[in-house]
């Protein structure tokens, strides 16, 4: 048995300007700026929406992805790879995976789930 959920949304951005990336996007989604990102991501204050909102400066082209929490991210990328989807490639402690039709997303580690809204238990 494991748990996963939507975690949030990531609005991949190929630029220098992160800063000004995350201003629009703050200002288009009504929402402020979390001081103190780490490098290469900028977060928006998300909580009352109980999703993470990160942008993240990318090489590819600008796109917005989402991320899959689980508390067992082998047991959770399995799962998705039996509905047809594709790991693409390990980054750091989480799997980028594709969709049978095309999309992009993260599976990432949660350990925690208590109070989560929206989590699932796969047997």
């Amino acid at each position: 048995m494991h748990r996963s959920r939507l975690s949030g949304f990531i609005i991949d951005c190929r630029t220098e300007d992160l800063d000004s990336a995350t201003h629009f996007w703050a200002e288009a989604l009504g929402m402020k700026t979390v001081e103190g990102g780490s490098e290469g991501y900028l977060r928006l204050d998300s909580a009352a929406r109980d999703l993470e909102i990160e942008i993240q400066r990318v090489p590819h082209e600008s796109r917005v992805h989402l991320d899959i929490e689980t508390d067992d991210l082998e047991a959770e990328a399995s799962r998705l790879e039996g509905l047809g989807a594709a790991r693409i490639s390990k980054t750091k402690t989480w799997w980028v995976m594709q969709a049978p039709t095309g999309q992009r997303f993260c599976v990432v580690n949660r350990a925690e789930f208590t109070g989560r809204v929206g989590t699932n238990v796969w047997k």
